[in-house]
């Protein structure tokens, strides 16, 4: 295969990867049971979005929170 035939095509195939539809089962299959003490079944939209454990947000912001440190009684040379 010539190289620049092979650019185009790669192109193309990559083009192809992506999936414009939202996720569904898929034929004939159902989603997973309800967790254990759930009321409902989750949504597949729900199952793909990560629960703030999964994900956590910073909780401290350190450019924000510039102080002078204070002196650290225990940082002593080597004896």
């Amino acid at each position: 295969m010539k190289p620049a035939l092979l650019v185009p095509v790669a192109l193309l195939a990559l083009g192809g990867c992506g999936a414009a539809a939202d996720l569904k089962p898929a034929a004939g299959e159902k989603l997973p049971v309800a967790p254990y003490g759930a009321r409902a079944t989750p949504t597949p939209q729900q199952l793909l979005t990560p629960s703030n454990q999964a994900r956590p947000e910073r909780s401290d912001e350190l450019l924000k929170r510039s102080e002078q440190r204070r002196s650290d009684e225990f940082d002593l040379p080597p004896s």
